[in-house]
């Protein structure tokens, strides 16, 4: 989003673009309602509004660790004997990939259940708990002080590391797309859209060291954390590397009864 939020090209994107900020599961439900024209959606959301047209370039992905997804179990209590884990099933994209990779593990009937982001409370409701975005960063940070002031071993898998160790392939989580009627409505060429984004992208890469300084003072996490989890956990060019990840994604989640079949067009 660097070219839309800073000069010199914020104005000249303004008069094309009105952005809205929310999660992107309601980006999805807006573009679902026709009620938006792009949006940055989980994946997952594709399988429900097959169509939606990904716009081509840009994703959310990591390549491998991820570390803003978490699930948390006590080390005591293996993966194949968990029962319930707490999360917030907002976040379909991750709820899948981690119900995909509970079938893997020879665990298929784990109930999740709907709770807040706070680590301690999810764990004395349910055996394990997905934590997502800043709680997850804030919880690595955290891991040495919790463990000596719970006297508990807890497991803590990157859920981004263990589709990779599943499939050999990356974590695909949001790419951007658009209601099939956008580029008429916006009376804009598709591939004028296309390069805002990708030129917007490629910017922000070249201004890692400002975005780690910009949200260090927006976020109770360390700027080196920031700036780490910028330039390494997270892979932002949708090649053909992310395409065949989303395709396994598509493809496992539908022969195991978790989204609707499902067929990626790029």
């Amino acid at each position: 989003m660097w070219d839309f939020e800073h000069p010199p090209l914020a104005t000249a994107l303004a008069a094309r673009y009105r952005i809205d900020w929310m999660l992107p599961s309601e980006c999805a439900d807006r573009l679902a309602a026709g009620s938006a024209d792009i949006g940055l959606v989980p994946i997952a959301a594709l399988a429900h509004n097959p169509q939606l047209r990904i716009l081509p370039g840009c994703t959310i992905a990591s390549r491998d660790y991820v570390r803003s997804l978490l699930l948390v179990r006590r080390a005591t209590r293996p993966l194949a004997e968990i029962r319930t884990v707490a999360a917030d099933t907002a976040s379909r994209t991750t709820i899948a990939y981690t119900r995909l990779m509970f079938h893997k593990w020879g665990n298929p009937a784990v109930e999740f259940l709907p709770m807040a982001a706070d680590l301690d409370a999810m764990l004395e409701r349910a055996d394990a708990a997905i934590l997502i975005g800043d709680p997850a960063l804030l919880a690595l940070e955290e891991r040495a002080n919790r463990g000596e002031r719970h006297e508990e071993e807890l497991a803590y898998h990157d859920i981004a590391h263990e589709w990779r160790s599943l499939t050999g392939l990356p974590f695909i989580s949001a790419v951007w797309a658009a209601h099939p009627d956008a580029a008429s409505r916006a009376a804009l060429p598709w591939d004028t859209i296309a390069a805002d984004f990708i030129q917007s992208r490629d910017h922000g890469l070249a201004q890692i060291e400002a975005l780690a300084r910009e949200w260090s003072l927006r976020l109770p996490v360390p700027e080196h954390t920031i700036r780490r989890y910028l330039s390494e956990n997270i892979h932002y060019i949708l090649d053909d590397e992310c395409i065949a990840g989303m395709r396994a994604f598509f493809r496992m989640a539908a022969e195991a009864g978790i989204l609707p079949a499902y067929q990626l067009a790029l």
